[in-house]
């Protein structure tokens, strides 16, 4: 799913910001003016992930006169360090990371919420486990500073069991899989095709939670976002606005070009055309989720409309029973679980650290 990419390094993306941004130097000698113009080029950052792919659709078939100098890096971090120093203009990544950036002022904001899992995440325990009592005092896999971190502590709550009386281990989901079929973790929360590997390899293993029931549908927890720098958004904002109207007219064209879309979008970020199917599907969900079939891809990509109205930009709300404005909500509930784990002290400012106006000046453009 919309996660780390399996190359990134075993530290949490919270230890490894807190290292680069220590070092204050670095950031002044790294830093580099934006110097493209409207119809020019705009600096775009991502990890090898198809759900991150419109824009190259969007550039494809001429829908926007924008050029995209894109920046492809397996570590997150990296891409968080160049948009905090203006190297990049927009950052494409998972959604969790926002409040700590507004925490520790890191220069760039959340824009919206882009794609939402559908079905791509787990969690798996042993064949030993019978009920989640039995997880105290073992060790579960995940990523530390990451979605399933937090997905974890979820449930392991609404089970009874605080995430304080288990030993999490932060494991990237290959070998958090090996792990889990060698019997070294007792749970894990995995995303495909680990979590298959795991099911399928061990015998008695089961699922426990699974991102596309309706409670994680509903909260819209695990989900990709649209991250852009500070400077970008202060200082070349017509650019911005063009820049998301791009990504959501390459959506558009992907929903009725299916096909011809995913294998622009495999080219792009090296995913075999198959692969980029199976993760996105044909396009055929509709805006209101009314075919909510987990078959068509494991991604929920959402229409600029569906992200306006989650933002609360735009009359009505967004798909699978979330609220309008549930950005804010969402938000909260990610800042609550980093002050829980340790990762902050105080709370990253919603109205700091989001710019939700950009989807409504994009949605009314």
């Amino acid at each position: 799913m919309t996660r780390q990419n399996e190359n990134a390094g075993r530290q949490s993306i919270w230890h490894q910001m807190r290292l680069f941004f220590a070092t204050s130097l670095l950031g002044a000698l790294l830093w580099v003016p934006y110097s493209a113009s409207a119809g020019d080029t705009v600096r775009v950052g991502h990890f090898s992930w198809p759900g991150y792919g419109f824009h190259y659709v969007a550039e494809a078939n001429n829908l926007t006169d924008l050029k995209f100098e894109n920046t492809i890096i397996e570590d997150p971090v990296q891409l968080f360090s160049l948009l905090s120093t203006n190297q990049l203009d927009v950052v494409f990544s998972t959604i969790e990371f926002g409040p700590i950036a507004a925490a520790e002022n890191m220069g760039f904001k959340l824009v919206n919420l882009s794609n939402l899992a559908h079905g791509s995440d787990m969690i798996i325990v042993h064949p030993d486990i019978k009920e989640p009592a039995d997880l105290k005092g073992k060790q579960v896999a995940i990523l530390e500073g990451g979605l399933s971190h937090i997905m974890m502590g979820i449930w392991l709550e609404q089970n009874g069991v605080n995430h304080e009386d288990v030993q999490m281990v932060n494991l990237i989901a290959g070998d958090a899989a090996a792990a889990m079929i060698s019997g070294q973790v007792a749970a894990a929360e995995l995303w495909s095709p680990f979590n298959h590997q795991v099911l399928q390899d061990l015998e008695g293993s089961r699922m426990v939670a699974y991102s596309f029931d309706d409670y994680w549908l509903g909260t819209a927890l695990i989900a990709d976002a649209v991250y852009m720098s500070a400077d970008f958004l202060d200082n070349h904002r017509a650019t911005a606005v063009k820049a998301l109207q791009a990504i959501y007219a390459g959506v558009e064209h992907w929903r009725g070009n299916s096909e011809e879309s995913n294998q622009i979008i495999a080219d792009a970020v090296g995913f075999s055309v198959e692969d980029v199917s199976a993760i996105l599907g044909n396009g055929s969900l509709t805006r209101d989720a009314a075919n909510n079939d987990p078959a068509d891809g494991e991604l929920y990509i959402y229409s600029l409309e569906d992200t306006a109205r989650f933002c609360g930009v735009a009359d009505g709300d967004p798909p699978f029973g979330q609220k309008n404005g549930q950005l804010k909500e969402h938000w909260e509930l990610t800042n609550d679980w980093w002050i829980k784990f340790g990762f902050i002290s105080s709370r990253g400012d919603y109205d700091k650290g989001t710019d939700c106006a950009l989807v409504g000046e994009a949605l009314g453009g």
